[in-house]
């Protein structure tokens, strides 16, 4: 694995997060995943609203197979390997005695909790991979996600395994990937002033 090269007062959790799809196929322990949901509790969120909700289940429970299922075929062939399987939803509204309002912001808030998540599972040994190849409608209808909830990403969690039992096209790709400069992302000004892609 090549390992990132950041600036030495990066947290060493963000530097060594990345996505891996090759996973031992063991379970998460019911104690380690709730310790890592908690960290994803401490995101901000706009109001404190904290519109995120998670479903999950771990590798050997009544509903693994069924949740692996939900994801795309290019998914299900590696996420079947992780230890725990999660669906992020946002509720789009802020509800209100006088009404319910729309929540702008209420995805960026569950990719806060998402990061989060990643971060402790990064730092607990474990990686977390998120991904949104996955049967949106049946994710909807079969986990009964109502319509003021907005369908996120997927997300595996699991011990990094061996690239070598990864299908054919999938083993070159698992390895942490580049990452643009900053200066690709972010200007002191206008957004005209960023460089061309």
């Amino acid at each position: 694995m090549t390992a990132r090269t950041t600036d030495p007062r990066v947290l060493p959790a963000i530097a060594d997060r990345w996505s891996p799809r090759s996973f031992d196929g063991s379970a998460v322990p019911a104690e380690d995943l709730a310790v890592i949901l908690e960290a994803a509790s401490l995101a901000p969120s706009a109001y404190n609203q904290q519109p995120w909700r998670f479903l999950y289940a771990v590798r050997g429970d009544a509903n693994w197979d069924h949740f692996v299922s939900l994801l795309v075929p290019g998914n299900a062939v590696w996420a079947k390997d992780a230890g725990a399987l999660l669906f992020a939803v946002s509720e789009t509204t802020f509800p209100r005695p006088d009404g319910a309002k729309p929540n702008r912001s209420h995805s960026f808030d569950a990719g806060s909790a998402w990061a989060l998540l990643a971060l402790q599972a990064t730092h607990m040994g474990y990686h977390a991979h998120a991904m949104v190849g996955m049967e949106f409608p049946r994710v909807r209808q079969e986990l009964a996600i109502p319509e003021d909830f907005h369908i996120n990403a997927a997300i595996v969690i699991g011990r990094k395994d061996a690239p070598e039992k990864l299908p054919d096209g999938y083993r070159e790709r698992e390895a942490p990937s580049g990452r643009k400069p900053v200066s690709a992302f972010a200007v002191g000004g206008k957004f005209t002033d960023l460089p061309a892609d």
